[in-house]
Order: C-alpha cells, then sequence, then structure tokens
C-alpha cells in the first residue's frame, strides 16, 4: 500500500487488520500479536452467532474501526498518523500484515481461549474489575465473556 494512501479510503480486511495488530501490539512478540488478532476473529464470531448484530461491529473491518475499541484508531490517538502511515517496508508491520492474512484464512489458532477483550498489564479498565483473565500473552491479560 502507498504510505501516502489512507488505508480508510477503500479499507481492506486484511489491511486494517495488519494496522490494528501493528498499532495495539508492535512491541509484543509475535505470539502477542497473533493474539490481539485471534481478539478481532473472536469478535466477528460472536457477532455472526447474534445474527450479524454486535455493538463492536460484525465484520473485521467494522470491529476494528469501531471507536474506542482499539486505542490505536483513535482519532485523538498520538500514533494514529504513524499507523496510517506505515507500510510493508516496516519489519513489524510487514509481520502483522502476515499474521493478518493468516487470521483471515483460518490457518492462525486462537492461543486467547476465546477471548474478546484484553488489555495491557498494569491497567484496569472498569469491564474487567472483578473479572479474571483466561491468559495472559506477553504484555497483554485476556478476557472472554464480556458483554
Amino acid at each position: 500500500m502507498n504510505a501516502l494512501a489512507d488505508p480508510l479510503d477503500h479499507p481492506d480486511p486484511a489491511d486494517i487488520l495488519a494496522r490494528t495488530l501493528w498499532g495495539e501490539a508492535r512491541g509484543e512478540s509475535k505470539a502477542g500479536r497473533e493474539a490481539v488478532a485471534a481478539v478481532v476473529l473472536n469478535r466477528v464470531e460472536v457477532a455472526t452467532r447474534h445474527g450479524g448484530r454486535f455493538w463492536w461491529g460484525n465484520d473485521v473491518v467494522s470491529v476494528c474501526l469501531k471507536p474506542w475499541q482499539f486505542s490505536c484508531w483513535n482519532v485523538n490517538d498520538p500514533n494514529r498518523a504513524k499507523l496510517q502511515a506505515v507500510d510493508e517496508k516496516n519489519r513489524v508491520f510487514a509481520q502483522c500484515r502476515r499474521i493478518a492474512d493468516a487470521a483471515l484464512a483460518g490457518e492462525l489458532a486462537d492461543p486467547t481461549e476465546g477471548a474478546t477483550h484484553y488489555h495491557v498489564e498494569g491497567l484496569s479498565p472498569p469491564w474487567s474489575l472483578g473479572r479474571q483473565p483466561v491468559t495472559q500473552i506477553g504484555g497483554h491479560l485476556f478476557y472472554k465473556d464480556i458483554g
């Protein structure tokens, strides 16, 4: 993708997922990036089980871009411009793109046990209070059964 083109002009699911992985987990290992991809796909799967209608969206693009769900896409996030400009010359983004392609092809195992939410270790978002994570991968704690 041309670094000057806005990925939101013609959103491609693999590109949007790769950018989400880069924005949310570029400091994580490959396993951490795969776990974030699993969360996105788990949200799509939950929406599908609910007849295609769920508050966080029903496909990869709508899930990734839902306001206030993945902070890297928030309009006020200081890294958003970097997220929109990164391309496959960036080694980590190239890996994120390979992970996104594998995830969308159904070739990625879910290391999160069905998680639909996660947060960085050390933070306590309101939705996580009183809940136990199902797993920790890298610096992220993963949760499921969050409505």
